[in-house]
């Protein structure tokens, strides 16, 4: 019996689990991880966030109470220091638990059973430009090498589900496939007309907003988008009610406000930025795009449909479980801008088609999607590892 992970007795403190990642930022690993927090009962577990690198604004989405957040600081590259003070801070705190996510933290597992922590949890949540496909031989080494040390893991899309099992050898039994949840009070429905967003003279009357949220970051491929904008503008000539808006920031952001402007079009275009008010901009939009190369389980896809928006999306990763073609939305190719603006053309040009989309889209995340039963997935995952064993 591990008398240090029971679940909680009379009068004992819950259980302790550390959340290690690389950076607490703006992502939807991040958001994903404080929703958790956030819906899990506070007197089953409580949490401590460890960050490799730091934390930003962001941790002030954190509503839970007591939950400490550690940054370790660790350099670019090999940073030899950082595994000492990750062990001395794993030895101090002494979870019950420890919950890696993705490639980046998931050496931890090794300096976590170094220093006593005998449950083990890894989640994989999506891929970047280094390794679109999951197929990186140097990167799979390292993950079937730590394998045996992890005593779960969890995938958030059934395409990981599967890569888990098939490629890096781990035992059906022990991978579990949690999708992402949704607050959808947060995000709903526009519910009168759009509100007034955007720099004066963005909008006009009657004005179809294509809508985009995400780090601009090089597997998100806002350049597409963008291109595919472009396309439509140059089809029949200039769509006057027409207007694209994609929040976020990142290194992409810059490239794609200068296409923009060459062609001439930046007016009819609104790049805000990273933006705490999403939900808010979401009830702007008509219609939503994300055209990444590669996805785990998009927290954006689901926070568009849970605002009533139809989704055009790439058919990579977690998005073809998240968008029924034909039905909630439509599914291109990537890297394919001719697609995205022939989906994009299909809802501008038949006013109906998207709300009838966004409405499925919507029912579809109040019946799969809350945030109660991510949560509660998540606990019977944390339950049964921290069960007394006979």
């Amino acid at each position: 019996m591990l008398e240090d992970t029971d679940l909680i007795l009379d009068g004992a403190a819950a259980p302790l689990i550390v959340h290690l990642i690389h950076r607490l930022d703006v992502g939807g690993l991040e958001n994903g991880l404080v929703n958790l927090i956030n819906h899990m009962p506070p007197e089953r577990y409580r949490h401590v966030i460890v960050c490799l690198k730091d934390y930003t604004h962001f941790h002030q989405r954190i509503k839970t109470p007591g939950v400490e957040i550690i940054s370790l600081h660790k350099r670019e590259g090999k940073d030899w220091g950082h595994y000492l003070r990750l062990y001395r801070t794993l030895r101090r705190l002494r979870p019950a638990l420890i919950h890696t996510r993705n490639l980046g933290s998931m050496e931890g597992q090794l300096l976590a059973a170094a220093a006593g922590i005998k449950l083990r949890v890894h989640g994989e949540h999506g891929r970047d430009m280094a390794d679109l496909h999951g197929k990186n031989r140097k990167y799979n080494l390292l993950r079937q090498l730590l394998r045996p040390l992890i005593g779960h893991f969890i995938a958030v899309s059934g395409d990981l589900e599967r890569w888990l099992i098939e490629r890096i050898g781990a035992q059906p039994g022990r991978v579990t496939h949690i999708d992402n949840g949704v607050d959808s009070l947060q995000f709903h429905p526009r519910l009168g007309p759009a509100a007034a967003i955007g720099p004066p003279g963005f909008l006009c009357d009657q004005a179809f907003v294509v809508g985009a949220v995400g780090r601009m970051v090089e597997v998100k491929d806002f350049q597409s988008l963008v291109q595919a904008f472009l396309l439509l503008q140059a089809d029949e000539g200039p769509h006057p009610r027409l207007r694209l808006l994609i929040v976020g920031d990142g290194p992409c952001r810059a490239e794609c406000q200068a296409m923009l402007e060459q062609a001439g079009l930046a007016h009819l275009a609104w790049l805000p930025g990273a933006r705490d008010d999403v939900a808010q901009l979401m009830r702007a939009m008509d219609l939503f795009v994300l055209p990444s190369l590669a996805e785990g389980s998009s927290n954006t896809i689901l926070e568009a449909m849970a605002s009533g928006l139809p989704v055009v999306a790439t058919a990579v990763g977690g998005n073809v479980d998240l968008v029924q073609a034909g039905w909630t939305g439509t599914l291109v190719a990537p890297r394919a801008p001719r697609q995205l603006a022939d989906a994009i053309a299909g809802y501008y040009r038949n006013a109906e088609l998207g709300p009838r989309h966004g409405m499925r889209g919507r029912r579809q995340v109040l019946t799969e999607h809350s945030l109660l039963a991510m949560a509660d997935a998540y606990l019977a995952v944390y339950d049964a590892m921290a069960a007394p064993r006979h």
